[in-house]
């Protein structure tokens, strides 16, 4: 298959995410992008003098030379990236050239700068170890923003106009898209290149993962200043989590009320898939699980009255669970190659083999304190530990669950105790039962470590989940609620 064009340039600003979007380019086969090959300081990579057999010297003598040598080399497709400082004679023909795609990478510019400011403040430009992340907090300064935008639209201007004058399109791609694999495989298929991305590259970790605001020294003045502008979410939280499926194998449904449970892994699926049996009177052998997509919609169809519904847990409560169930414990089921990692490489103080007298609560408390610390990094995108379903945002959970089938209901486990007899009665179960309580933790329970600092890194690691889903601070749930 031939590439739709000669060569392309990616069209950004500073601190947009090019240098991954580079990175996943360069993972496709046949395609290699050079680079900054026209910023005045280097060519190509820093402290480079040379690229493609051209001097520094000789592209500044003629720029046309190295779009030339970049057109001719080796492979499917060639290209560069282009920022708004680099040599100003490059853009007009190459915006006007229509064998050049255009690839035109955006963000937030609220975020861009903030980045930017960052990055000079620390001198850190890229991140591939977070235990080498330097952290800053800068000055937002009102005018100097406004004049920061200002540059970035009237790039994004002349890039636009240009465009429209000639008759051209762009490949427009945002900073959030970069975490797509989808986007990043259309846009090959925009460019004509049959090579497709089976994993997006996790070399660069997200620098400053934070909500904007936490990141400047004067918040009230920064959200005072921005007060007329719309555009900027200010207090959006980041979302760097891989995407989920909506996992239709693990839903449960009854098999008399057309009742279905979209489960959210976190510690009580047995207790509401017992609710389900015990409110049918069968065991839960008699429950309907492990059926695929069409199975799944066909008895949607079967059952035109049925309601679908599904339970969160308090995220601290929910991340409490996952770390005794899959990281302290080393019973089967456990993650224990995760266990390691985190052992050796984060420095959580769990014990190889957990005994009774090696492990006391304090120690507990300590080490579930560096496994909510870890959370936030890899809820963040970076480490090199996936994010499991166990501890995934339920956000994100339930994102997933709706691209299949929107939840009727979403219950949480402190108001489960009357909300499932609720719902069995209004399915004709006249005599609903309550579920039980969930099992304790092992080898200590939640409330034996509970404190407001454990509450408050819990909240920064989910955040999303503490915004969207209201929850407040975690209390022990009684028989009586």
């Amino acid at each position: 298959m031939t590439p739709n064009f000669d060569y392309f340039v990616v069209l950004a600003a500073m601190r947009t995410g090019s240098n991954l979007l580079e990175a996943n380019l360069n993972a496709l086969d046949g395609v290699t992008c050079h680079g900054e090959a026209f910023n005045p300081h280097f060519i190509g990579r820093l402290k480079s003098d040379s690229l493609l057999d051209i001097s520094l010297e000789d592209r500044d003598s003629d720029p046309q030379r190295l779009i030339g040598a970049i057109k001719s080399a080796p492979g499917a497709l060639n290209g560069f990236r282009f920022f708004q400082g680099h040599d100003p004679r490059v853009l007009e023909p190459v915006l006007s050239d229509p064998r050049c795609a255009k690839i035109i990478l955006t963000r937030n510019p609220l975020d861009s700068y903030i980045s930017l400011k960052i990055a000079r403040e620390t001198k850190q430009w890229q991140l591939k170890n977070i235990k080498r992340r330097r952290d800053a907090r800068i000055e937002f300064d009102p005018k100097e923003f406004e004049s920061y935008l200002d540059q970035q639209q009237g790039f994004q201007l002349t890039i636009l106009h240009q465009l429209q004058d000639t008759g051209q399109t762009g490949f427009y791609i945002a900073y959030d898209d970069l975490n797509r694999l989808d986007a990043l495989n259309g846009l090959a298929a925009w460019l004509g290149i049959t090579a497709r991305l089976t994993a997006i590259d996790d070399t660069l970790k997200p620098q400053n993962p934070d909500p904007t605001l936490s990141k400047v020294t004067n918040p009230d003045q920064t959200e005072g200043a921005l007060a007329r502008i719309d555009s900027f979410n200010l207090h959006r939280t980041p979302n760097f989590e891989p995407r989920r499926g909506p996992a239709v194998g693990n839903y449960v449904i009854a098999p008399k009320t057309p009742l279905m449970y979209l489960p959210v892994r976190c510690g009580i699926e047995g207790l509401v898939a017992q609710w389900l049996a015990d409110l049918d009177g069968v065991g839960t052998d008699k429950l309907i699980t492990n059926q695929n997509r069409k199975q799944t919609r066909r008895w949607m169809q079967a059952h035109p009255e049925h309601r679908k519904f599904t339970v969160l847990r308090h995220p601290l409560a929910r991340a409490h669970s996952a770390f005794c169930s899959y990281i302290l414990s080393t019973e089967p089921g456990a993650y224990l190659k995760i266990r390691n990692v985190l052992r050796n490489r984060f420095k959580i103080p769990i014990p190889g083999q957990l005994r009774g007298d090696n492990y006391s609560r304090d120690q507990h408390h300590e080490a579930f304190s560096a496994f909510l610390t870890f959370l936030r990094q890899n809820l963040s995108g970076q480490t090199p530990v996936r994010v499991d379903g166990v501890w995934c945002s339920q956000s994100q959970v339930i994102e997933g669950i709706t691209a299949f089938a929107q939840p009727d209901f979403i219950l949480r486990e402190d108001e489960i105790a009357t909300a499932l007899p609720n719902l069995g009665r209004q399915m004709g179960q006249v005599t609903a039962p309550s579920p039980g309580l969930s099992a304790a933790d092992m080898p200590f329970a939640l409330s034996e470590v509970y404190d407001d600092a454990l509450e408050t890194l819990a909240a920064e690691a989910y955040q999303r989940d503490y915004l969207q889903f209201g929850f407040g601070g975690w209390k022990p749930l009684t028989p009586a609620e």
